[in-house]
């Protein structure tokens, strides 16, 4: 089976085990190397996430995973939170943080340049517009975004 499939039947399985406990999944990460597998599931929740509760998830995960299997071979599970400097992937991710610094890099130029840091002060359905230092706005299809994450605030 394929990576992609496996990831899916996982988030099936254990996005309902995690919204019980009143945590969000955020993202699910599957690589396999040299036969070892790694799943890593990231966790988030209103005030950030602590030790206790990636502990409480991978308890939860594991055993609801040890009695479904979705993974047709061995693996190890890694419980965390997507960091301060979490990546921004969907809409939802995006108006999440509005008003947040954030960092972009997009696959085509966007105003002669492919990298941008610079406020968030809009997210829609199709795309997102940064304050740019100078009072400069852009505005960034999603589709044309290679990468984005927020950044670290001191």
């Amino acid at each position: 089976m394929e990576l992609n499939k496996i990831k899916e039947k996982v988030r099936e399985i254990i996005e309902p085990v995690i919204n019980v406990l009143n945590i969000e999944l955020d993202d699910i990460e599957l690589s396999k190397m040299r036969g070892k597998a790694l799943l890593r599931v990231f966790i988030d929740k209103e005030g950030g996430v602590t030790i206790d509760d990636c502990e409480l998830v991978s308890r939860e995960v594991e055993a609801v995973l040890d009695v479904e299997d979705p993974i047709p071979y061995s693996y190890v599970l890694e419980v965390s939170s997507p960091g301060l400097d979490r990546p921004l992937k969907t809409p939802k991710d995006f108006k999440r943080f509005t008003g947040r610094s954030v960092r972009v890099v997009t696959l085509e130029p966007v105003c002669k340049q492919t990298f941008f840091v610079g406020q968030l002060v809009e997210a829609g359905d199709e795309e997102l517009v940064l304050l740019l230092p100078q009072n400069r706005k852009v505005t960034i299809p999603y589709k044309n975004i290679s990468k984005a994450r927020l950044e670290v605030e001191a």
